[in-house]
């Protein structure tokens, strides 16, 4: 993004993305905990923000800082949930937008027996593959069938037993080199054995990666403004 700031912070006509994304978390009425996982050190500023946010008072809002990567940042958030805690959501603040209804398809996924479940787009873009990453595709590609692959969104889903055996697992000093490389948990728990189930996506909910996806966002917003959402 390139905005001088920890993209969570980034503003999104007038409020945070995280504000954004912890008001359509708390709508969907399928989270009774929320943890808010944070650079270090803007805790607190993190919890003043979503203080705010309508369903905020009900729900038990905490937020502890994230760790050197990925991964590390996620195994923090397990770990402050209470230990009634049976099912995990695991957000991206950069899907700012995600449909409340989408997080609470994504919980009653797992309540009603999967152990991990991720939201998925279909693919409309021909998709070739160059080979390794980082391979200039001299050698050739490959068109791979679109028909079968999904663009993974969040929140992803989880058993919390699976999520948090898969975390400790990949944290211990014979993990696969694999556990390291993943991009996400859904990812993480199938290696490790568990089975990924997809339930549909939602255009809303793109990723804030570049400053162009921050005028997509906008413009979304003022279509639900309008009444008239995709």
């Amino acid at each position: 993004m390139a905005a001088g700031a920890p993209k969570a912070f980034v503003l999104l006509e007038g409020r945070e993305l995280l504000v954004h994304a912890a008001e359509r978390v708390l709508r969907s009425g399928a989270v009774d905990q929320l943890v808010l996982v944070v650079p270090a050190g803007r805790e607190g500023e993190a919890l003043a923000l979503v203080a705010g946010v309508p369903g905020a008072g009900a729900a038990a809002v905490r937020a502890v800082p994230g760790g050197a990567d990925r991964r590390s940042s996620v195994a923090a958030g397990i770990a402050a949930l209470d230990a009634g805690v049976d099912v995990v959501l695991v957000h991206d603040a950069a899907r700012c937008l995600t449909p409340p209804a989408q997080v609470a398809d994504v919980a009653a996924a797992v309540a009603a027996g999967h152990e991990a479940v991720v939201p998925g787009l279909a693919v409309t873009d021909t998709v070739r593959s160059t080979g390794l990453p980082g391979s200039s595709g001299e050698a050739g590609s490959v068109q791979l069938d679109r028909a079968v692959l999904r663009l993974v969104q969040t929140p992803q889903g989880f058993r919390r037993d699976v999520l948090e055996r898969a975390h400790a697992t990949a944290a211990g000093g014979d993990a696969p080199e694999a556990a390291l490389a993943v991009t996400d948990d859904a990812s993480l728990v199938e290696l490790f054995g568990a089975r990924v189930h997809v339930v549909p996506g939602h255009e809303e909910a793109l990723k804030v990666t570049r400053p162009v996806d921050l005028l997509v966002a906008s413009a979304l917003l003022a279509r639900e403004r309008a009444g008239d959402p995709l």
